[in-house]
């Protein structure tokens, strides 16, 4: 006679109830407001991105998208507070080429594995970087910029949203280039570094063209090269690095969506659908684009993959450009 016929029963039924209780919270996904992690301060490129897509994320769910700042460590605070938050899909992180694919490279041990602890949604943005003076220091084109650090290594001083930021990585990138040494003067964001350069505090800036744009519009800041390839759309009056006697240099950026590993697929897919749907509108692509920042979507598995590409390229850059965290 077999023993315990009714546990049996009920275990079978469990088994079978349980994949239409995950369908159906999936389904119901969300029913509380979202929490949006950015890794860097209010009025950078970050924090503009997290905010354009968030407005339009949140009637799509039905639910708030309340955007965070969590400056730090070059974005790394955030990532690291999502990548140990619960994977229930209420807890997001603007995800960072600085954070996912830089940071491992520059520093070496990282709190969280770029890989296996993130679950990624969507790339949104590619993300350029500028190099911009005062208007008071007696530098007007790169060259004039490259031959002063090298008459006088090491004093001037060069800001950036914080060590480890994709404007303070491609700038080393191209400082090791042109071998030339500066003072990295590191902030908690780009708003509050661009208001130094502005001030004149510090005397140059490497900073993401969102940020700088504006301020080289109205003169309140000269800019001197951009990272893409070819000049941006966004300041075409400012020339590639690549073609100020660097042919082929470019160190651009990208931004994206991701929850901690382990969040369920169904609400993955659910948030990538209505990201998706979000970076269609015309009037965010116009925003961004207004911002010089360029709407770039990819689906959940090509961003994971490119972020796998992109962590072993940037540590072999700087590796091989013998950058550190100074």
């Amino acid at each position: 006679m077999e023993k315990f016929p009714k546990y049996r029963q009920w275990l079978i039924a469990i088994m079978l109830a349980f994949p239409v209780q995950v369908l159906w919270a999936a389904d119901a996904y969300p029913v509380k407001p979202v929490r949006f992690l950015v890794g860097f301060a209010p009025g950078g490129a970050n924090d503009l991105v997290a905010r354009v897509v968030a407005a339009k994320l949140g009637p799509r769910l039905g639910q708030q998208i309340i955007v965070e700042n969590r400056a730090g460590a070059g974005g790394n605070i955030a990532h690291d507070a999502v990548a140990k938050s619960a994977p229930d899909g209420y807890t997001m992180v603007l995800a960072s080429v600085a954070s996912l694919a830089m940071s491992p490279g520059l520093l070496g041990k990282m709190p969280y594995d770029p890989i296996n602890d993130f679950a990624p949604v969507a790339q949104v943005v590619d993300v350029t970087s500028l190099l911009t003076v005062h208007p008071a220091m007696p530098v007007k084109t790169l060259q004039e910029f490259v031959a002063r650090a090298k008459r006088q290594p090491g004093t001037i001083n060069v800001g950036n949203p914080g060590t480890g930021s994709i404007a303070h990585l491609a700038f080393e990138l191209f400082r090791a280039t042109a071998g030339i040494r500066v003072l990295n003067v590191p902030y908690k964001g780009g708003g509050p570094a661009v208001i130094d350069a502005i001030s004149g505090q510090i005397e140059s800036l490497a900073g993401v063209i969102s940020t700088g744009a504006p301020h080289v519009k109205s003169g309140k800041l000269r800019g001197l090269g951009v990272t893409s390839l070819k000049r941006s759309p966004t300041l075409p009056e400012v020339p590639a690095i690549a073609e100020s006697g660097y042919p082929g240099f470019e160190a651009s950026g990208w931004l994206g969506i991701a929850f901690p590993a382990k969040t369920p697929d169904a609400i993955v897919e659910r948030m990538h659908k209505e990201t998706l749907a979000v970076m269609a509108m015309t009037d965010v692509r116009e925003q961004l684009q207004n911002a010089g920042l360029e709407p770039s979507v990819k689906g959940a598995e090509a961003f994971r993959a490119y972020i796998k590409a992109e962590l072993g390229k940037w540590t072999r850059l700087i590796k091989d450009a013998g950058i550190t965290a100074d």
